[in-house]
């Protein structure tokens, strides 16, 4: 799960809707947190998210547009795809500085027969339409000229997702903010950055790829999910006892660093390292004991940064767990000078 209660603030990050690596948030963990604020209150709701499943993103922007209180939502990083639906339910939309909002159609792979793919054409053109009316409300342009926007896989930077109506201010308070993980490379006109970004991290598909079989003669589900907008749910791995191995794993993860001593007076960055990356438990938890207590990671956005750069090390292929620790620590230490 990956969605975060402090107070009026809602943290949305990581994939739209449920799979098998348990890194998504769902309609329904949404609509509890908006339980948990309270119907009437004001709320900010800060979003980095690649996209995922269409329909989720959709439940979500209707649970957040029903919310009796103020919504703004801050785009921290990137809301892409399904993302870039739920970010038009804001009343107010920010989009931090470096942060990009992506719209494109939606899609989903469809098996069978000449029929089957017109009835899957006939549903996406249906969702297309729908998702089109959302951001036309927004930005209150026609239709047709979001269509146009959509099935060209348009992407905007913070200035230009304003111009174009699409957001209504930009902001600085989370510039140096990593987009979350996803396989932004599956996109057709993803930036080089976030491309190279994704390759860099590892970022693979929402899809665990499949064991090739060969003598296989079991055709494939008629959906599957893609890394783009996609309708449908998930297929799972081809060992059907693999997934609930990793979520399990997963999800004690999580568990041993959001519960470590080390994480008493670190909440906030002990969920952003248990969540946000995939740093070993005990880098995690010698890095939550680095840090000072008392910490919050907006109140310094440049000493923040810079623990995330130093914390992003570990989890990437071939990092050097010393290097990594003593650059975490003198980030640490240059947030102490500082206050």
């Amino acid at each position: 799960m990956s969605v975060i209660v402090n107070g009026n603030e809602i943290v949305l990050t990581g994939t739209v809707g449920d799979n098998w690596w348990g890194d998504g948030f769902t309609s329904p963990e949404v609509i509890m947190a908006l339980a948990e604020v309270g119907r009437t209150t004001d709320i900010r709701v800060r979003l980095n998210s690649g996209g995922g499943i269409a329909t989720d993103g959709s439940a979500i922007h209707s649970a957040l547009e029903a919310h009796k209180g103020k919504v703004e939502i801050v785009v921290e990083g990137v809301a892409a795809s399904a993302a870039s639906v739920i970010a038009m339910a804001a009343d107010r939309l920010i989009m931090a500085t470096g942060a990009v909002l992506m719209i494109h159609d939606p899609a989903l792979v469809t098996w069978g027969n000449a029929a089957a793919h017109a009835k899957s054409i006939e549903q996406l053109d249906r969702l297309g339409d729908s998702f089109a009316d959302i951001y036309a409300d927004k930005t209150g342009k026609p239709v047709a000229e979001m269509r146009d926007l959509m099935r060209a896989e348009t992407w905007m930077t913070a200035q230009e997702a304003v111009d174009a109506g699409f957001a209504d201010a930009t902001g600085t308070a989370a510039a140096e903010i990593e987009p979350t993980a996803f396989a932004y490379g599956g996109y057709a006109h993803a930036p080089k950055a976030l491309a190279s970004l994704a390759e860099a991290r590892g970022w693979k598909p929402l899809r665990p790829p499949a064991a090739p079989t060969a003598a296989s003669t079991t055709p494939p589900p008629a959906s599957t999910e893609d890394p783009t907008m996609t309708d449908k749910t998930k297929t799972p791995p081809a060992d059907p006892a693999a997934a609930p191995d990793l979520i399990a794993t997963a999800k004690a993860r999580i568990k041993e660093i959001t519960t470590a001593d080390a994480a008493k007076g670190r909440e906030g960055l002990a969920a952003h390292l248990a969540f946000e990356t995939d740093m070993p438990t005990e880098a995690a938890i010698a890095a939550l004991a680095a840090a000072p207590k008392g910490s919050d990671a907006s109140a310094d956005a440049g000493a923040y940064a810079a623990r995330r750069a130093a914390a992003a090390d570990l989890a990437a292929p071939g990092g050097d767990p010393k290097k990594t620790t003593s650059a975490l620590s003198a980030a640490v230490a240059t947030t102490n000078k500082r206050r």
